[in-house]
């Protein structure tokens, strides 16, 4: 299905049409015309990209493609990796779409802006890229890309939540709420405030997606190609801009350099300590007093869980401009004798209350919001790399629970002595700097964890990744709106 393709090379196959044979390329180049060329090959700089292809050939995904490339014309490099999970993809691109296009509290182009606003937090300019495109074809003012303080008083004010939300969200208070309702002419209503939060949090999350699968520039996009003439003289560019390279690329598996045998005893070591975990689950419960115990060793743990800087991120185009206040960022939140009470997911929870709070105000976008986290969180094939029958439901407890350990909120039912048993070292530190720190993602971070797993495995870990940090971003500002409200 040659439809897979699309997004990573459509502008690709429109300069193909154009020129399509060897001399008429050459008789271009020879009246100076420059012929894009793409940087990456295939949709992510993490994952080869006949993986993705033969994904996308598969029939059982053939409906989401068609879906996904009727409504926006082309598929995105995002959409052509979330594709090794149809299910969850299918019911992002409903709960997206929602969110930009159908009736809602707020204009069209604020939500584009609103968008670009949250993406460059994380300096993503590959999501403000794609919203710059949106929020202009909406008819959003050209001036309000020069820079945040171009844009009306009402979105600035927007600046400070913004802020919060991406990099401290247990910070938020009610006061924060109470400024952006009573700013007079400036102010928000709750509805548009539910609807800017829900917007916030998605484009944050997807900004974590868009680093830690690290997904390359569309070719028609800044950073997705050069004008950089081919060095082998006896091939078309239409070859190199359709990605038909003469050569076989050479890409590195997710094992690095690590032996096939020394990762296979990675995997039956994880899978006999959920195996040790479940039986011991069944024996004997930890009294409540450990278990507060537990929590709080590994959320002052998580603290000291960093990223190395010996290999540089992807480069990205500045977008400072489209924020305040650029030296805020993360920051441990026990940090220098600072102490905020943990948030018990027992007085409030997204199932009790967040929920029926988005609903009510936005209507239909808690119940969409509520079925993408089931998803993410459910999701199984019942394999671990070459395993299969096995129940990872321990498994992805753990990784759920240990992000929003990295959020300060703690679910009282929760054993986390479990989280260092089923999570190594290079796994949490890809997961905090992904969840906190995205834009500092590398290759090796990626390549580092599970070794033997899958592509589609790994992708699976950013799904929960994604929506389990929307999910904690979303308790915070909820809980301060309630807060506000009562």
């Amino acid at each position: 299905m040659r439809l897979a393709a699309t997004a990573g090379h459509n502008q690709a196959y429109a300069v193909q049409g154009l020129l399509c044979n060897r001399c008429s390329s050459r008789g271009r180049e020879e009246l100076g015309i420059r012929i894009p060329r793409p940087l990456g090959h295939g949709p992510s700089r993490f994952i080869p990209e006949k993986e993705i292809l033969q994904v996308g050939n598969e029939d059982a995904r053939m409906h989401t493609f068609a879906d996904s490339f009727a409504a926006l014309g082309h598929l995105d490099n995002i959409t052509l990796v979330m594709v090794f999970h149809p299910q969850y993809l299918e019911s992002f691109l409903k709960t997206q779409h929602y969110l930009l296009q159908m009736d809602g509290p707020l204009p069209l182009h604020y939500r584009h802006y609103i968008g670009i606003m949250a993406a460059a937090r994380h300096q993503c300019s590959y999501l403000v890229n794609l919203h710059v495109n949106d929020f202009l074809h909406v008819g959003g003012d050209p001036k309000w890309l020069n820079g945040l303080e171009n844009a009306p008083h009402k979105l600035q004010n927007l600046g400070e939540l913004n802020k919060i939300l991406a990099h401290q969200p247990w910070l938020i208070t009610k006061e924060h709420i109470e400024r952006l309702l009573k700013t007079e002419e400036h102010s928000w209503s709750l509805a548009e405030l539910i609807h800017a939060v829900v917007l916030l949090t998605h484009y944050h999350s997807l900004a974590s997606f868009t680093f830690g699968c690290g997904i390359s520039p569309e070719i028609h996009c800044e950073g997705g190609h050069t004008f950089r003439l081919p060095s082998v003289s006896n091939y078309c560019i239409c070859d190199v801009t359709n990605g038909n390279h003469g050569v076989d690329e050479m890409h590195v598996s997710p094992t690095g350099s690590i032996s096939t045998t020394e990762s296979f005893c990675e995997v039956e070591a994880l899978m006999e300590k959920m195996k040790q975990l479940q039986e011991c689950r069944d024996e004997e419960e930890a009294s409540q007093e450990e278990m507060a115990t537990r929590f709080e060793r590994e959320k002052r743990e998580s603290m000291f869980v960093c990223c190395s800087e010996d290999e540089e991120s992807a480069p990205t185009r500045d977008v400072s401009r489209h924020f305040e206040d650029t030296s805020y960022g993360y920051k441990g939140f026990s940090r220098h004798g600072m102490h905020v009470p943990t948030f018990r997911v027992q007085d409030y929870s997204w199932e009790d209350h967040g929920y029926s709070l988005v609903n009510r105000l936005y209507p239909d976008v808690g119940q969409l919001i509520d079925e993408k986290f089931h998803i993410a969180y459910n999701l199984t094939y019942n394999t671990m790399a070459m395993h299969k029958d096995v129940d990872t439901s321990t498994l992805r407890r753990a990784i759920w629970n240990y992000i929003h350990c990295m959020f300060g909120i703690r679910y009282d039912d929760y054993d986390y002595g479990e989280i260092n048993q089923l999570l190594d070292r290079s796994f949490k530190v890809y997961i905090k700097t992904v969840v906190c720190t995205p834009e500092k993602t590398t290759k090796r971070m990626y390549d580092s964890f599970w070794r033997q797993f899958k592509h589609s495995e790994k992708v699976h870990v950013n799904l929960l990744l994604i929506e389990a940090r929307m999910q904690a971003e979303l308790l915070y500002a909820l809980r301060a709106i309630t807060h506000y409200m009562t």
